[in-house]
């Protein structure tokens, strides 16, 4: 009753809890994810035998990948408050993007540690479950 009198209308939310929460969290485990893995890049700089080459192009990717996980944040967020179906289409296809390069870390990078197989695994199933997520609120916005 309160509601109607300041002149609101009983809408459904179509917003996804879940999801935002799953956001959330996802920003706060890729921040440490991204500072363990340069600290990690630097270790093996120094420990093992790293080309130049492959240093400079694993440092790229990472820093490529931090500016795609904050993009990609930042449209699922805003296209999961304000339910529209655009910004959390575009984070859904950047998600594929975060995925392939969470991928190239956790397979193909120069030298893969054990801690690199933790970091990696735990962000794709971060990314899955996102992208589930974000598939069900997009199908909720459209009907």
């Amino acid at each position: 009753m309160a509601a109607s009198r300041r002149g609101r209308t009983s809408a459904t939310v179509l917003s996804s809890l879940p999801l935002q929460a799953l956001l959330h969290l996802s920003g706060a485990c890729y921040s440490l994810y991204f500072l363990a893995t340069l600290l990690l890049i630097a270790y093996k700089s120094q420990v093992f035998t790293y080309p130049h080459g492959f240093l400079v192009l694993d440092l790229t990717l990472l820093f490529l990948m931090g500016i795609l996980e904050a993009t990609r944040l930042y449209l699922g967020t805003k296209g999961n408050l304000t339910e529209a179906e655009v910004p959390l289409a575009a984070s859904l296809v950047l998600t594929v993007g975060g995925t392939l390069l969470a991928i190239y870390f956790l397979l193909w990078q120069t030298l893969v540690l054990r801690a690199d197989w933790v970091l990696g695994a735990t962000l794709l199933v971060l990314h899955g479950l996102e992208a589930v997520l974000q598939v069900v609120a997009i199908a909720g916005f459209v009907s």
